[in-house]
């Protein structure tokens, strides 16, 4: 009878073992995977100062192509051309847009090129694949006139309101007034430090990405309504506690401790309903979009609209000159007498 207990334990330990070693052959891959995409990620980190959002959609891409090779017993390490190229059509009959599969292809191309800087694979199996076609989608954008009622929508919000619902107008007025006399990125913006201030009044010192820092200037209208969101509470009678100094500039119960882009996106949108024009076509990037659109409008140089909204390549800049040349010939073709003619 001891015998065979001793002999069921073990079974039962040999099985486990068994099982055991199995879970992990079979997991070796995507441990392999992880490990690869966990060093890559580490890499742009810290050499290339890649925004949380940037390494967020890089290990999304790199983990949905090592979970499709892994289907067919590849790894991200061990794929080959005729792999990629089966991801490449799969991802189009899910019906993915070119500006996604582009990304997605492009996400595997910098992988392969540090693996191989690496020493951690010999080929590339991308090399030779080029991104589908993107169009070239104009950036939305709003007129003067519109800005112009989006501003004094918040404006009249932050002087006819009181108590705590005072504290979020005066707030949502302040980053409206930035936003428009920065063009800075929605979270450059929720993510500005409180120390941004102690240096010259009259501009701002950003971090962007790849932790480039830019100057840009503040609005004599941006500083009245960043020192108005500042001095919330000092007024004699004001229902309201003095607004407390934290790290943030537009601090919150966030993870992150700040205000996130979602929420000012939501308060963007009640504002627009408020001030007349579609929530659809108002959004933080948006109005970056109008702020280069108009200086490019009346004048600005393109270089310098280049510098403030911190863009690494001229040729993204661009893209607002083919605004302005749609804008023009929409007005030729709606005004000028011999337009729409026969």
């Amino acid at each position: 009878m001891v015998c065979v207990v001793l002999d069921l334990v073990r079974f039962k330990t040999t099985a486990r073992q068994r099982y055991q070693w199995v879970e992990m052959t079979q997991n070796a891959p995507a441990r392999e995977d992880q490990r690869h995409i966990e060093a890559f990620l580490d890499m742009c980190a810290a050499e290339r100062g890649a925004a949380a959002n940037t390494l967020a959609a890089y290990r999304r891409d790199l983990e949905s192509a090592g979970q499709y090779l892994r289907k067919a017993d590849r790894s991200l390490a061990t794929a080959v051309p005729d792999d990629v190229a089966r991801y490449l059509v799969a991802l189009s009959e899910e019906g993915l847009a070119p500006a996604s599969r582009a990304r997605k292809l492009s996400a595997l191309r910098q992988l392969y090129r540090f693996l191989i800087a690496e020493g951690d694979v010999d080929e590339d199996p991308t090399h030779g694949f080029s991104g589908p076609k993107k169009a070239r989608r104009l950036p939305k954008t709003l007129s003067i006139a519109e800005v112009d009622q989006l501003i004094e929508a918040a404006r009249r919000r932050a002087d006819n309101t009181i108590g705590a619902e005072r504290y979020r107008a005066v707030r949502l007025n302040c980053l409206m007034e930035v936003l428009y006399a920065t063009g800075l990125r929605v979270t450059e913006l929720v993510s500005l430090p409180r120390d941004v201030l102690a240096g010259d009044e009259r501009v701002l010192v950003v971090k962007g990405k790849g932790g480039r820092e830019r100057m840009v200037p503040l609005s004599v209208g941006a500083r009245k309504a960043l020192q108005d969101y500042l001095n919330l509470g000092a007024m004699v009678g004001e229902e309201l506690s003095h607004t407390v100094a934290t790290r943030w500039l537009f601090p919150s119960k966030s993870a992150q401790g700040h205000l996130t882009r979602q929420r000012f996106g939501q308060d963007l949108k009640e504002l627009a309903e408020e001030a007349g024009i579609d929530p659809e076509r108002v959004s933080p990037h948006v109005l970056r979009h109008a702020f280069a659109s108009h200086l490019l409008d009346r004048g600005a140089d393109l270089r310098a609209v280049q510098q403030l909204l911190g863009h690494a390549d001229i040729s993204t800049t661009e893209i607002y000159t083919h605004v302005l040349q749609e804008r023009l010939k929409s007005l030729v073709e709606k005004h000028h007498p011999l337009a729409g003619g026969d």
